[in-house]
């Protein structure tokens, strides 16, 4: 007698039901996207990569350790960890019961300010995140020790307060917490009458993802335009996921990715630079070929909701501004720095566009009212042993410049 197949499209609305039930998340991306994450660790042999999990808020009671419980009950062999030592997760993955669900509940006390030394939990949490990962530890008795390879590629939820390395939120979905306001009700999580029911759903994903198995194997999803790299990777086995699910959960769950990447984006303090030099194209150079620093300063500390006012508890001034831009090179591959400007008044140091315009294509998005693949086209290119100094266009004086000058001269 054969079993009747599941409904991978109906069994995720179920899953997502359970959610909605205890948990409040900040947007109808959240519940798709952790959803499909807790359907995906059924299905993780089947990946190249794994995305972290990360219930992240600023303040406590937000309902992060709750949705960590929720996906506990949903996930294979999950083990929950509020310290766990490196070694101690080194074998929790080797072991022959197979790989567990890792659940990191108050991350924050690994990695926040207090947390010490934890590069190598840092560590494992990263390498874990492709299939190849691996971290090397001697392994026997005094003299007699050998290296081995332990493999750390798990799934890994994660709840804390505050945010997490650049190199952790970089590999995870993310979904931001926040408090429950009056108006946002849910049931009263019950240990022994709730869990079986999750563990009810947990049983019934792993069957179908047995079932799924060879399809999810072999998918190559569509990404939504624009997803790249990274996110890419992060996003690739959720969408398998539901491209193996049906129904609207393909759509529902592009549409989940597009968000929570945009909003990971917005939140991303490692784009302090690219900020910077996009205000500078956009706000201030805005076609003029050469700028003195006193000017800038001025244009950007102008700027509405804008950083610039209040940079590392400061406003931003000439030796912030140098250190910023030193981070990208010009198109001859140095460091760029403040060069003299001659002025009718005297002889300031300042920026020159020709020094900012191979920042400006590789880093920067598109100019308004351009498109992507026009600013990609303009990027200048190396081959044939030509340097991009030599394919780099030189800009030229404009009317903005010009006026920029006699402003500057009267």
């Amino acid at each position: 007698m054969t079993s009747t197949p599941i409904d991978g499209a109906a069994l995720l609305d179920e899953v997502e039901a359970f959610h909605r039930r205890f948990n409040v998340f900040p947007t109808e991306a959240a519940y798709v996207a952790v959803t499909l994450w807790d359907a995906h660790a059924h299905l993780l042999d089947c990946f190249d990569s794994t995305p972290r999990l990360a219930f992240l808020s600023p303040e406590p009671g937000s309902g992060k350790s709750r949705a960590l419980e929720i996906v506990e009950t949903l996930v294979p062999r999950a083990e929950a960890t509020v310290n766990a030592s490196p070694n101690a997760l080194f074998r929790l993955v080797e072991a022959a019961e197979g790989r567990p669900t890792l659940l990191f509940d108050e991350i924050d006390t690994v990695f926040g300010p207090k947390a010490g030394d934890n590069e190598p939990v840092r560590g494992f949490l990263n390498s874990g995140y492709r299939r190849i990962g691996t971290m090397l530890r001697c392994v026997g008795d005094g003299a007699n020790q050998s290296v081995q390879r332990f493999s750390s590629f798990c799934a890994v939820a994660m709840a804390g307060l505050g945010s997490l390395p650049d190199t952790i939120l970089t590999r995870s979905v993310i979904i931001r917490m926040r408090k429950r306001a009056p108006n946002e009700k849910i049931e009263p999580y019950r240990q022994r009458l709730n869990e079986p029911q999750g563990h009810a759903l947990r049983d019934r994903l792993a069957q179908w993802a047995d079932s799924v198995r060879e399809q999810v194997t072999d998918a190559w999803p569509e990404l939504p335009e624009g997803v790249t790299d990274r996110p890419a990777d992060v996003w690739e086995p959720l969408l398998a996921v539901a491209d193996a699910a049906g129904g609207d959960w393909p759509a529902r769950a592009r549409a989940a990715c597009l968000e929570l990447v945009n909003a990971a984006h917005d939140n991303d303090e490692a784009s302090l630079g690219v900020r910077l030099l996009t205000d500078l194209r956009d706000k201030v150079f805005c076609g003029a070929d050469r700028m003195p620093t006193a000017v800038i300063l001025e244009m950007l500390l102008a700027l509405d909701d804008a950083p610039w006012g209040d940079v590392d508890d400061k406003p931003l001034n000439s030796r912030m501004l140098s250190k910023l831009l030193g981070q990208y090179v010009t198109p001859a591959n140095k460091p760029i720095k403040p060069r003299g400007i001659r002025t009718p008044s005297g002889f300031p140091k300042g920026y020159y566009a020709e020094d900012l315009t191979d920042a400006w294509t590789r880093y920067c998005p598109p100019p308004p009212g351009k498109s992507a693949t026009s600013a990609t086209s303009a990027t200048p290119q190396v081959s044939k042993g030509e340097s991009v100094a030599d394919a780099a266009t030189a800009i030229r004086h404009t009317p903005a410049e010009t006026a920029t000058s006699t402003a500057l001269a009267g």
